[in-house]
Order: C-alpha cells, then structure tokens, then sequence
C-alpha cells in the first residue's frame, strides 16, 4: 500500500486547546445558569445539531471567561498585552468593548479570519439571545462588525479518481469481509448521494429505500429530505445489509445502518478514518475527508448538467447563496456555455 507523506503542522497548528468545559466549570454560578439556558434554547427551541450547539456553546463560554478574567486562549498566550481581566459583574457586563478585546484577544492568540468571522457571529447569536431573555439591556453585539472570511474552495476529486476509489473498495468489497462490505457501502453512498458524515451515520436501515433507490435525511435543525442514489451504491449497500452487516450486528445493536466492529452505531470520526485510508492509494488524489466527497458530488452533478436548485436540495442547503459557494463549476464548463448561449460569444 503506498504510504501518503504527512505533512509537518505549523506551529498554530500545534497550539494546546483551552479546556472549555474546564472554564465553564470556573464562571459564576449565575453565569453558568445563563449558558445552561442558552444551551437548551439551542438544542431544544432551535432544534440544532449536537455538532453544532457545541460550538455556539464553547464560543459563548470563551466570551463569558474572557469577561471574568479566565485563559481563554492558548496558555501561552494568557498575559499577552490587551487581556483585560478587571472586568467582571455576570453576563450583563457585556458591552462592544469586551466583545472587541475578546476578538482582539483571539486574533492575538492566531485565530485565522475565518475563524474569527464565526466566532463574531456566535457572539452576535448569544448576544441577541440574552437581550430577548433580559440579561442584557441592550445588545451589543448588533454594532459587532466582523471580517470577511476567506473564501476558499475545498479540494475535489476529479470524475475519474472518485471511479478509482469506488472501484478499489468495491474490490475489497469482492473477499465479501463484513468490514470491507461496510467501507465499500458507505463510500458509495457519500459520493452517491453527498450527505453529510453525521447525517450518514444517523441512518437507520429502515431510512433505506432500495428498490426506489432513496434515503431519508434528518439533516441540520432536524429538517427531512429524500435523496436518490444510484444502482453502484444500491448494489453495495445490499450486499452489506445481506452479507456484512449480520455478522457485526448484536442483540443489543441499534437499528442503525452501519455498525462498527463491535455492533454499535458507526461514528464519524471512523468515517473519516476510512476516507483518508481509502484516498491514500488513490494516486493524485488530494488529501480530505467525508466532505471532501460532498463537495466532490456536488461538482460533478453541475458538471453534469444539473442547475443549482436541484443541487441545493439534494445537499440540504437553506439558502442558494450556500450552494454557490460550497460548488464550483470548471472553467471549461462555463466556458463552454458562454460559447453556446451568448450572442458576442463567436
């Protein structure tokens, strides 16, 4: 098997995560009550992902103990110069100068501007929030201004790599070993249908349609959607339901579609594993993970043809503009439309 060098991290790269359970834990206990509440306004009203409320949650709790004076960033960083740890008095506090300083603060500590533009509008979010719910008189986080992220196009498989690296595990597949079953139907379903990994981990077998080739996604806010797939990934998940997945499953399995090894639900992070191996023999072949076959599907249905409504609800997306910068046509392709529909065009 060829062995994929490993590229050196950065320094940044090798920055020490701040515990942010450990901070939470460190708030006042009135300011601990304001995030439990924020908490299970956003899982329970919103109804976001587990993925997703984590993330609101850990910016709100990084704003929260930067405002009582706790090492939100990296512990190298703590006494760099603008830190400012005399403030205090609970979330009403808040105010755009500690948002700022916090930003400032972050940016400081090597946050790229991406992820500074999302933490900026994760404060937005919790801001606003605690001005409906009374914490905050008024919100400050509407003067918050934020900067543009970088907009940069994921890596892709060109056509031809993604049929080598279906053909390759389908090969595997062919010893009819329950785990190469598996890899070879969860392959073909990533780039079949473009889910996400936690929405391809949270299918059951009973979310599978095969003879009308469909499978239902719960996607982000818990909303449905039907997307169709192909006779490859129709084939290889059967054989998996047939041959493969009775040998993993237990009495005390979940009626999930892929188990893992000892019968449990498959997570992401196996996922991910099984992507970056399966890529690594792939000669040429750019180094990413499930998403990199999301975003490899959807550029291969526009080059295909299909207009961007279509991709937008069989991605899931809420908004087109999200489908526009999530997939890229090639240059060839727009190339060729301006020659056949533009009058100056020849």
């Amino acid at each position: 098997m060829t062995q994929r060098r490993r590229v050196p991290r950065s320094p940044r790269a090798r920055r020490k995560r701040v515990d942010l359970h450990k901070v939470r834990g460190e708030l006042p206990d009135p300011v601990v009550e304001v995030v439990d509440a924020y908490e299970r306004h956003l899982a329970l009203e919103r109804g976001l992902s587990t993925h997703t409320v984590r993330a609101y949650v850990g910016d709100a709790v990084s704003l929260l103990g930067f405002l009582h004076g706790l090492p939100v960033i990296d512990p190298g960083d703590e006494e760099r110069p603008g830190l400012d740890r005399s403030r205090g008095g609970g979330v009403q506090a808040l105010d755009l100068q500690v948002l700022r300083a916090w930003l400032a603060a972050l940016r400081g500590g090597g946050a790229s501007r991406t992820t500074l533009a999302r933490r900026s509008a994760a404060a937005r979010a919790f801001t606003a929030w605690a001005h409906r719910r009374g914490h905050l008189e008024t919100d400050p986080g509407a003067r918050l201004a934020s900067p543009r992220p970088h907009r940069t196009l994921p890596s892709v498989l060109r056509q031809d790599q993604a049929s080598d690296l279906l053909q390759a595990s389908g090969s595997g597949a062919a010893e009819l070993d329950a785990i190469a079953l598996r890899d070879h139907a969860l392959l073909e379903l990533l780039y079949a249908t473009g889910v996400r990994v936690s929405e391809l981990c949270g299918l059951d077998v009973a979310d599978v349609d095969l003879d009308r080739r469909v499978v239902v996604v719960f996607g982000k806010g818990g909303k449905e959607r039907t997307v169709p797939f192909g006779e490859p990934a129709a084939r290889a998940v059967r054989q998996w339901l047939e041959l493969g997945r009775p040998a993993l499953a237990r009495q005390t399995s979940p009626p999930a579609l892929l188990l893992g090894a000892r019968g449990g639900r498959f997570q992401p992070a196996s996922v991910r594993r099984i992507v970056h191996e399966a890529l690594g023999v792939i000669p040429g072949a750019p180094v990413m993970g499930p998403h990199g076959l999301r975003h490899s599907a959807a550029t291969h249905l526009l080059e295909g043809g299909a207009d961007l409504r279509s991709v937008q609800e069989l991605l899931g997306h809420a908004t087109l503009a999200t489908t526009q910068l999530y997939t890229h046509v090639t240059v060839d392709r727009l190339k060729a439309i301006h020659d056949r529909a533009h009058p100056r065009s020849r």
